[in-house]
């Protein structure tokens, strides 16, 4: 088991402990907003190649290589993707399934085609110049899929990468109504306020007292946070769904609570989890389990007791001392690893050869 186990942050594990050494599908979202352009808001890549991060995160969870770059990037401060982590644990105890959801991508992923889901949807624009996003178009694919989807395993784990995608759900969710400024992670261990709070309120600016919640979504949200939210509309506890990531799934769930009051849909949440990274749960600059609080539906959110204090590498360093908490599904993986009794030290040694020395 990985150290302790499974930590909760709200309700109990009880979903989770039903999920032990059961088969997993795991789909991973990939979509790009130009928000990820603005200079100086996001380390979840390389500068002036952040769009290829979510193509990049894709090829290496499931080939172990990066051919639309070449090489594995890192942030300029050596921070590795958190999709080291997910890839480490596949290999370990492979996924019965993995899916790629295209959510407008610049890049398609140079893997094979059959696993991925294109849903002709377009990357997004900048926030702070309108996001020009068809959302209720977005959300209803999302919706549609939901309810069709088969997933052919005990349950499904989704994981996002998405640069900016914090910025992106801090500005959904207060344009919703939700008091949520200061609650939503970050890629930097010490976050650019001022660039993320100038970008967000350029973008509130834009809200009209009279847009509905579509209209917001299409402003200032992106496709990610959209789909997801449809999704798990449409797979209403048809089985059990985790959300792998931190508070942008949060933002996606309240993205979810709002459509389904709007629209007048019941949420059965008794199979919907999420699972994210104790660097997410212990966070000092966001607040998951308040985000999780504001929904009007019960939700249980667990992290593993997992760490890099017995690594040596120093990029692995960065993990602990926050310069990265989350992404591609890392916190989801991890637990999937826990229920599974994958030793933490088999992780870590399988991440570190990712890395050489």
């Amino acid at each position: 088991m990985i150290n302790t186990g499974i930590e909760n942050i709200i309700n109990d594990n009880k979903l989770s402990e039903s999920l032990k050494n059961k088969d997993a599908l795991f789909a991973l979202a990939l979509s790009n907003t130009a928000t990820a352009d603005i200079d100086g808001i996001t380390q979840a890549g390389l500068p002036g190649k952040i769009y290829l991060t979510p193509t990049l995160d894709a090829e290496f969870l499931l080939t172990g290589e990066v051919p639309s770059l070449g090489e594995l990037p890192e942030t300029p401060k050596g921070v590795p993707t958190p999709c080291l982590m997910t890839r480490a644990v596949s290999q370990i105890k492979p996924f019965k399934k993995t899916e790629l959801f295209n959510l407008g991508l610049k890049v398609t992923p140079k893997v094979d085609e059959s696993i991925i889901k294109d849903f002709g949807i377009e990357p997004s624009k900048s926030i702070d110049m309108g996001a020009d996003i068809d959302a209720k178009d977005v959300f209803e694919k999302g919706y549609k899929f939901g309810k069709d989807w088969n997933i052919d395993a005990d349950y499904a784990i989704i994981g996002e990468s998405v640069p900016s995608g914090t910025t992106t759900a801090t500005a959904t969710a207060l344009a919703l109504g939700y008091d949520a400024s200061n609650l939503f992670s970050s890629s930097f261990k010490n976050v650019p306020n001022s660039i993320k709070n100038e970008t967000i309120n350029r973008a509130l600016s834009l809200i009209n007292e009279d847009d509905g919640v579509f209209e917001k979504l299409s402003k200032v949200s992106d496709n990610m946070l959209i789909f997801i939210a449809g999704l798990v509309l449409g797979v209403n506890s048809r089985f059990p769904l985790v959300l792998a990531g931190g508070t942008q799934m949060a933002g996606a769930l309240l993205v979810a609570d709002t459509v389904a009051k709007e629209m007048g849909l019941q949420i059965d949440s008794s199979k919907l989890l999420l699972w994210t990274t104790k660097w997410v749960a212990k966070d000092e600059n966001s607040d998951i389990a308040s985000l999780l609080n504001m929904l009007s539906f019960k939700i249980e959110a667990s992290y593993p007791d997992f760490d890099f204090s017995s690594s040596t590498h120093p990029a692995l360093k960065l993990y602990d001392m926050g310069e990265a908490k989350e992404g591609v599904g890392a916190g989801g993986a991890l637990v999937y690893a826990c229920l599974n009794g994958v030793n933490q030290q088999d992780i870590i040694k399988e991440v570190e050869s990712y890395l050489g020395s």
